[in-house]
């Protein structure tokens, strides 16, 4: 009898230790797949594709399956519907008009005396460089203002307006390409291929809120778009992006940890897109700028690793108008290293700044293609020069 009930209790502890080994080796698997909890995210699995610059390591988020007692709150929850992009700097301009544009009071101002001496002329002059035009741009307007002064007199109140608002669009040059280039396009394959859209620039400019604010835009115009939340040195950038995203239904892929490599989120993000037959991929990067030399390193690699599933379709550089002139510098280097193809200008509300439009693209050679005029999640519009100087000489 004591040797059955030996040999039973053998059996048993047997039993329970393989029971204990499978669930651990369980446990170690999920772990080495980089698995997580249920509704925290999809993992885009690496391969070969990638090579050995992009570690695997991206999530795709996704909204989390709400558990029973969460299912009314679920169902409440509404997905966004953003303004339509037609007609929205009609909207933000006559915003501009009634504040007041000091630009366009003082120029009008002076122009409209019955004689201008040349303090007068001296006056504009400094009216154009405070308002951060730039001095090759100033010294253009003056010129092309005496003329005009000299040639056909200007008395009239309508007919100065129309003379400085016709120098104005000039100096801003509606020839420049303002198109957003976000169409999608065939792969060598014969698949499509999502536009992707490269987002730069210093942190602190508003970048993730304003790439948040562009997927916006592209919703609003019919576009399947996904976020990729390069920005893996601030877990709150990549927080900020997924909750822009959530609200407009669109899904973000990001890093599973802080200080992942970019290129490899850029990556994700683009086969995302293409797997789930989205057009357009959002990419948000850092905006270190502790030296050229690594700025470089990093924005070309991701580069190279984005190039691999078809061309870059835009890089857009996000500039704080109130830095003015003093962000140019910073701006420059961008331009060198990323190929910047447009400029997104935001808080352009600071309406006294308004001639940073002419300057950044006089320095950098790229036109503006963005502007934001406030702080509500559809205050980013297309930008229309004609539309923009009548806003500053408020008619």
């Amino acid at each position: 009898m004591i040797n059955d009930t030996l040999i039973w209790l053998s059996v048993v502890g047997v039993l329970l230790l393989a029971g204990l080994v499978a669930l651990t080796a369980t446990a170690v698997r999920r772990r080495g797949h980089g698995g997580t909890a249920p509704g925290a995210g999809t993992l885009v699995e690496p391969d070969a594709e990638r090579g050995a610059e992009t570690p695997a390591g991206p999530l795709v988020v996704a909204e989390p399956a709400p558990s029973e007692p969460d299912a009314a709150v679920a169902a409440a929850r509404v997905v966004e519907t953003p303004a339509p992009t037609a007609g929205r700097l009609v909207r933000l301009r006559d915003r501009l008009a009634r504040a007041g544009s000091p630009l366009g009071a003082r120029l009008l101002a002076v122009l409209s005396r019955d004689r201008l001496a040349e303090d007068d002329w001296d006056e504009l002059e400094e009216t154009l460089l405070l308002a951060d035009v730039g001095p090759g741009p100033t010294a253009e307007l003056i010129a092309a203002l005496r003329t005009r002064v000299r040639v056909e007199g200007l008395s009239e109140p309508g007919a100065v307006r129309e003379i400085l608002r016709q120098q104005l669009v000039a100096l801003v040059d509606p020839s420049l390409d303002r198109t957003l280039h976000t169409t999608s396009g065939v792969g060598d394959d014969g698949a499509p291929v999502p536009a992707v859209v490269l987002v730069v620039g210093v942190n602190g400019t508003g970048k993730t809120t304003t790439v948040g604010k562009l997927a916006r835009v592209l919703v609003a115009d019919g576009h399947r778009v996904v976020l990729g939340a390069a920005d893996t040195f601030r877990a709150a950038a990549a927080d900020q992006l997924a909750t822009w995203g959530s609200r407009v239904g669109v899904p973000t892929v990001r890093a599973d940890r802080e200080g992942a490599d970019p290129a490899a989120v850029a990556f994700d993000a683009v086969r995302a897109a293409r797997a789930t037959g989205a057009d357009v991929v959002l990419v948000d990067t850092a905006g270190r700028l502790q030296n050229k030399a690594g700025l470089m390193d990093e924005l070309g690699k991701i580069t190279r690793v984005l190039t691999r599933q078809g061309p870059l379709s835009e890089v857009l550089l996000v500039l704080d108008a109130t830095t003015g002139q003093n962000g140019l510098s910073q701006a420059r280097v961008f331009t060198q290293v990323a190929g910047v193809t447009g400029i997104v200008l935001t808080k352009l509300d600071g309406t006294a700044k308004g001639g940073i439009v002419v300057a950044v693209q006089r320095e950098l050679g790229v036109p503006v293609k963005l502007i934001g005029l406030g702080e509500g999640p559809d205050d980013l519009a297309p930008f229309e020069p004609e539309a923009f100087v009548d806003g500053l000489l408020g008619s």
